[in-house]
């Protein structure tokens, strides 16, 4: 005969009631992108170089600000810019130790090498970026507008960026910088950098189109696209909440490799004498003026500016390639 327990039932009492197990909870795409970028110390390296060299420009760029501000108010002691750190009787003085200004020599006018290398990542860095800044959205907006409406809209769209890939960029750039000569928009002199953040910005949207309107057209007919449709939702509000979300990534990796291309036209526009104002120090203009020292035994000009675009330009290249791993979804598991 069976025991009754306390509630009168027969039967072998039950044992304690376990708690339910903590829900694990998930990762999103940005956060699962974000620790894996982490654990990957090439990425990690590349990030502190382009942080470094971002430091770099912001500091040169707070400098001549602060400069500029002291001076006008106080113009009976003025602060030395740039343009004033010459000695003709230092020139072409090979890299040593005596002082910080000597590290990596002085040019043929006495000016210090590394002060020309920290301000020529000020302007490199400042190209890529509003290069970039004008490139990216109108890539982004034109490519979904053309993988999503189709039709007529997709066809003006792609002639657009077929007749402008099938023009060679660096004569497009040149072209471009000669038309802008004497010209001001909105209060810019368009003759000097702001003319190449446009003409680069207006040629280098081409990549971004063409990627994210092949992934609209893929993610326009999904389920939840299709559901958004059937119930009624005007097909902006569609593109702007359910498709332009999911192709966001691509922008971003996009913006980052963008910066690789846009530093090396910066640099080639401004050695072949069509970039930065005059005076302005660039990697560009010091590879134009130091391109005769090889022949006269003085390396040390050519050597910095080659050396610090090398780094940069292979940062950007390796960060971008693994940011764009880890935000592809397919590679989540590998």
């Amino acid at each position: 005969m069976s025991r009754l327990d306390t509630t009168g039932k027969s039967g072998v009492s039950p044992g304690p009631i376990e708690a339910p197990a903590e829900q694990v909870k998930g990762r999103s795409l940005w956060s699962d992108a974000m620790r894996r970028l982490r654990r990957d110390k090439g990425a990690m390296v590349s990030l502190a170089a382009i942080l470094l060299f971002a430091l770099m420009a912001l500091g040169a760029y707070a400098y001549e600000e602060i400069a500029d501000l002291y001076n006008r108010w106080h113009p009976d002691s003025p602060v030395a810019k740039f343009e004033d750190m010459y000695d003709y009787g230092r020139r072409n003085l090979p890299p040593s130790l005596d002082s910080w200004r000597d590290i990596l020599g002085t040019d043929w006018e006495g000016s210090s090498v590394l002060l020309k290398t920290v301000l020529g990542a000020k302007v490199s860095l400042a190209v890529g970026f509003m290069a970039n800044v004008i490139a990216v959205p109108l890539g982004l907006i034109l490519g979904a507008i053309a993988g999503y409406y189709g039709g007529f809209i997709d066809d003006v769209i792609v002639w657009l960026y077929s007749t402008l890939a099938s023009i060679p960029g660096i004569i497009m750039l040149i072209a471009m910088k000669y038309a802008f000569k004497g010209v001001h928009f909105l209060g810019l002199d368009l003759s000097g950098i702001h003319g190449i953040y446009i003409a680069l910005g207006v040629l280098s949207w081409v990549g971004t189109c063409r990627l994210v309107r092949a992934e609209v057209m893929k993610i326009r007919e999904l389920d939840y696209v299709i559901a958004a449709r059937a119930i009624g939702r005007h097909s902006f509000v569609i593109l702007l909440r359910h498709v332009l979300p999911n192709v966001f990534h691509i922008a971003i990796i996009n913006f980052s490799l963008g910066f690789v291309g846009a530093v090396g036209a910066e640099v080639t526009l401004s050695y072949l004498g069509l970039g930065v104002e005059v005076g302005t120090p660039s990697w560009g203009t010091m590879i134009n003026g130091a391109r005769m020292d090889l022949f006269a035994g003085r390396w040390w000009e050519l050597t910095s500016a080659v050396s610090a675009m090398f780094v940069l330009v292979l940062a950007l290249n390796v960060f971008g390639d693994r940011l764009r791993d880890a935000l592809d979804p397919r590679l989540k598991n590998v």
